[in-house]
């Protein structure tokens, strides 16, 4: 998990991984979160699947 600070916002990336079959590679489900004054505000749902960790995460931060 990533954070980046915005505005006095804080963006909390979240890579899940996924894995349909055991014969298919891993993939990973991108998300977000925001809080301010750690409080939560915002939620997103899956925004994407990624190859990697660090693209869902990277994804997470958009």
């Amino acid at each position: 998990m990533e954070r980046q600070t915005y505005l006095g916002y804080v963006v909390w990336c979240h890579a899940i991984a996924q894995q349909e079959d055991l014969l298919q590679p891993e993939r990973y489900a991108a998300g977000g979160t925001i809080t301010r004054h750690n409080k939560f505000v915002e939620a997103s749902g899956v925004m994407g699947t990624f190859d990697s960790e660090q693209e869902a995460q990277d994804a997470g931060l958009l």
